[in-house]
């Protein structure tokens, strides 16, 4: 159960509950499951309806019930870069899937936060990586956190692409599923957009360090696009990139950005570059 306490301000006075708690981003499904919870609308310590108004210097309390199936845990040990009442920040190693699936029961990053956690409570990651891909992952702990976070976060990507990149630009090309494939993408007329921006960091002979941002979030969007202009990512055996130095793509989701659900505190959550990454740079 996490309970969040406000402090009604001057500027909210007079206002029902339910549209103040509207106002800072309880959906009506998670206001309704509030309604239907014990105790899960207080104002100044006494049940309280949606309906009532509050006043200036009110305290009201909303208790969320963390109910929701959590994966078996495993006994992985995970690096933790953050962690309060209402999100975790998780320190992805490659080739650790985000959620199980028919292939992996027990060793992803699901299967670690819940042993983390021992809480019975939902997995709810707000963005996903490649199994491949290292990096920062941000986990909401309630059903407020997640929706508030949804679409909200900007990362910092670092990739190590073949040839010399010199110059920043974007990437503005459709990707779709490569025909008869279940997993491979391409550039192609009639896939979804998909937009890349990228600024050289560091360059030698024959690879470029890359920071990346995305616009939007199409599956191996980084990979595909890099490989259509003729770089693809260092170790990506999928997409032209094979390399002795690595046995994975060379791409890491190093900083995340974001404001915080509750607090509204802005975040900065920085994961190092892994040791193979290091050594490839």
């Amino acid at each position: 159960m996490r309970n969040i306490y406000f402090k009604i301000s001057e500027a909210d006075n007079g206002l029902m509950i339910k549209d103040f708690l509207k106002g800072f981003g309880v959906s009506s499904s998670l206001l309704t499951k509030l309604k239907q919870t014990e105790n899960g609308i207080t104002l100044n310590g006494s049940f309280a309806k949606a309906i009532e108004h509050i006043k200036t210097d009110d305290t009201l309390q909303i208790s969320i019930e963390s109910k929701g199936h959590m994966p078996i845990p495993s006994d992985t040990e995970i690096e933790i870069l953050y962690e309060d009442e209402d999100i975790l920040v998780a320190n992805k190693p490659p080739f650790m899937p985000v959620h199980e699936s028919r292939n992996h029961r027990g060793d992803t990053l699901s299967n670690a936060v819940a042993a983390h956690m021992k809480e019975d409570t939902a997995f709810r990651a707000v963005f996903r990586l490649d199994r491949d891909t290292s990096g920062a992952v941000l986990i909401a702990k309630h059903e407020l956190a997640a929706s508030k976070l949804a679409g909200k976060i900007k990362k910092d990507y670092y990739a190590v692409v073949k040839g010399k990149i010199t110059e920043s630009g974007t990437i503005d090309l459709p990707i779709k599923r490569l025909d008869e494939s279940i997993i491979k993408r391409c550039v192609a007329d009639g896939g979804e957009r998909a937009v890349t921006h990228y600024k050289p960091i560091k360059t030698s002979n024959r690879t470029t360090l890359l920071k990346i941002n995305l616009e939007t979030g199409r599956t191996h969007q980084i990979r595909v696009h890099f490989s259509h202009l003729g770089c693809p990512l260092v170790g990506d055996s999928l997409y032209g990139g094979e390399d002795r130095r690595i046995n994975r793509q060379a791409l890491h989701c190093r900083d995340i950005y974001f404001t915080h659900p509750i607090t509204n505190e802005e975040m900065h959550i920085y994961s190092p570059f892994p040791q193979d990454f290091q050594r490839l740079i």
